[in-house]
């Protein structure tokens, strides 16, 4: 990944995160936190997930300092999301290429691990994108038509796909 496509993906991730948290609200506090199985329990316990890895990811990358929420309620995650994905979206526009080829040390309970600063953005992208995909998935399990958030999407909606003659 270049910086641009860093860039871009970032960008494409806060805003399908978003669209998915917009259809999450219009759905009743008791369908967001039903048991379905799938990913981490509920609706709302996985976008919680999702939240958290952009935030663990992100003090793992970027600021040490940054605190790592856990499992967070609805009403935290409304909050507190915007924030991070607003932060995700300014280190993003700072970078340099050099940036990215930054190796990040970080530990696991089980082990330290080392990741190119460029892997970890591909995985922070791709880990949203599958358990947006289970959101979706449980969001149609209750009779309920998901939004679009697949990137050709964001795409068309910034006006950023070639028109056709």
């Amino acid at each position: 990944m270049n910086v641009d496509e860093v860039r871009r993906h970032i960008r494409y991730s806060g805003w399908a995160s978003r669209r998915l948290m917009d259809a999450a609200r219009q759905l009743s506090p008791e369908d967001r936190d039903r048991p379905t199985g799938i990913s981490h329990e509920s609706i709302a316990g996985t976008l919680s997930h999702i939240h958290f890895a952009d935030r663990i990811w992100y003090s793992r990358l970027v600021d040490p300092e940054e605190p790592v929420l856990v499992k967070v309620d609805f009403a935290t995650l409304e909050k507190s999301w915007p924030q991070i994905q607003q932060k995700w979206e300014t280190w993003a526009n700072t970078i340099s290429e050099a940036d990215l080829d930054r190796v990040i040390i970080y530990k696991n309970p089980d082990a330290t691990h080392s990741t190119i600063a460029s892997h970890v953005v591909l995985h922070l992208i791709n880990h949203a994108t599958l358990h947006r995909g289970q959101v979706m998935g449980m969001i149609r399990q209750l009779g309920v038509r998901p939004p679009a958030t697949d990137f050709m999407f964001h795409l068309r909606e910034l006006g950023e796909s070639p028109k056709v003659s």
